[in-house]
């Protein structure tokens, strides 16, 4: 049960927050977060916060649906968002820049990962 609540979560907020950066690319910029100084910018936010984490979110609904997918997901998850934890870290540390938008982010990270792979490791061999 905490594996689908956790995939089904990672679903809705991953696929939710990247469509809605898809569709509305701006939306960071209204937040103080990122600005695209250009076309290929746009493009580029579009890309990676609009496909990157909708790909990864129906990723997790695969897991949620069909039990041969979720440790793929669990571990992609577990990467991703330690990934990203890792990365925003030294580069809020090197920025010595802590906003509100990166306290959160990670936040929710360290705390995805840490449960993603805490759920791996309770998965049969």
């Amino acid at each position: 049960m905490p594996t689908q609540l956790f995939l089904g979560f990672s679903a809705l907020v991953w696929a939710g927050y990247g469509l809605y950066c898809f569709m509305v690319p701006t939306a960071l910029a209204d937040m103080n977060v990122i600005t695209a100084a250009s076309a290929t910018g746009t493009v580029e936010i579009k890309a990676m916060y609009g496909g990157l984490q909708t790909a990864l979110g129906v990723l997790a609904l695969m897991g949620l649906l069909r039990s041969a997918m979720i440790k793929p997901a669990l571990t992609a998850l577990a990467f991703a968002t330690g990934g990203l934890f890792i990365a925003r870290s030294l580069g809020a540390l090197m920025a010595a820049n802590f906003s509100a938008y990166t306290s959160g982010a990670l936040v929710f990270e360290l705390l995805a990962t840490l449960i993603a792979v805490w759920l791996l490791k309770k998965q049969p061999a």
